[in-house]
């Protein structure tokens, strides 16, 4: 569902108020909303600083009919293999639909934490057909202003719960952590821990909720101290598993809420002389190329990313032509793929 939310929202302020604000002409202040360049940078930056303090609003609104042949996809960073699966997914949909794509790293902010206005006026001028944000953390305004301009967007795989009626495609990661630590009871290990990643993100909290759901089943207690949050971060990993090694009681199998963390997990195992999976047993999450190149190979949950993408920007055409669809929330399944890194707990 598209959400617009214009019709409890105040008429704001309107585009003189902004100008007296900032001190500019009216025309002046409209070339700033409008995306113009011929600004001077301290003009813009004074008009932009009223424009977010009094809160306004543009009012063109999308026209389906009127947009461009372009989507909009915003990605967390360029420089990971998931992006790329993600930006596989966007291309191969977008090239059946006779779409094209605007990528962007990122949703830049002001120094003081704002949204980039500059970018949303841009995204306004040249008419995006609508937005896809993969790994987003949308704030209230940034959410506020693409509804109040009806521009169609999808959120692959968001952060943190969206509001309610934003449409949004994922993973099952409950599922998926159900998944994994199945497979590693069915090799006989009672002793399990889970680096997982932000305690407040959706995906992370899934999986270690599977996780727990697994070992209840299984009739296994679940030990606090098995459960070490790393942020996603390959680094931290590294330091959670040493903690994990330095207790009483270490665990046979640890499982690894991403594979970019099991590089840091399979480090720190190497650091104490222990082999994967003679004397560890790891299991990942993702099915990142990173999970075939390891030695030994990753086995991992398969979640389908270029899948997950392609279903984003499916969704996003349909809304862009008025279609409403059925849920505002698409999971897609998982799977494990076994390979080298797991085994029975040793002795």
């Amino acid at each position: 569902m598209v959400r617009t939310g214009s019709a409890s929202v105040a008429a704001g302020p309107t585009l003189a108020v902004v100008a007296r604000e900032a001190g500019v002409s009216v025309p002046t202040a409209s070339k700033v909303v409008n995306g113009r360049e011929d600004v001077a940078p301290e003009t813009r930056r004074r008009v932009t600083e009223a424009l977010d303090r009094l809160g306004y609003v543009r009012r063109p609104r999308f026209d389906a009919a009127k947009s461009s042949g372009l989507v909009d996809l915003v990605v967390h960073s360029l420089e990971t293999s998931w992006s790329g699966a993600v930006l596989h997914g966007v291309e191969a949909a977008a090239h059946d639909a006779g779409l094209e794509v605007v990528v962007s790293a990122g949703l830049t902010r002001s120094r003081a934490g704002r949204p980039d206005r500059g970018w949303m006026d841009k995204l306004t001028a040249r008419g995006s057909s609508g937005v896809l944000f993969n790994l987003a953390e949308l704030t209230a305004s940034q959410y506020g202003w693409l509804d109040q301009h009806r521009i169609p967007y999808v959120l692959i795989d968001p952060v943190l719960e969206p509001p309610p009626g934003v449409v949004s495609v994922g993973a099952a990661n409950w599922q998926g952590g159900v998944t994994a630590t199945e497979h590693l009871l069915a090799l006989g290990h009672e002793r399990i821990a889970v680096v997982a990643g932000h305690q407040r993100k959706m995906c992370s909290s899934a999986r270690v909720a599977g996780y727990r759901s697994a070992l209840a089943a299984a009739g296994i207690r679940q030990r606090p101290e098995y459960v070490r949050h790393a942020g996603f971060d390959e680094s931290a990993a590294h330091r959670r598993t040493l903690e994990l090694l330095d207790l009483p009681e270490p665990p046979t199998a640890v499982f690894v809420c991403s594979d970019h963390m099991a590089l840091g997990v399979y480090e720190a195992l190497a650091e104490r002389g222990l082999r994967v999976p003679d004397d560890i047993s790891v299991v990942g999450f993702d099915d990142l190329p990173e999970a075939r190149w390891t030695t030994p190979a990753l086995t991992t949950v398969r979640q389908p990313l270029s899948e997950m993408a392609a279903t984003a920007l499916r969704l996003l055409v349909r809304m862009r032509e008025g279609d409403r669809p059925e849920s505002t929330r698409t999971e897609l399944s998982t799977r494990l793929v076994e390979r080298a890194s797991t085994a029975p707990p040793p002795g």
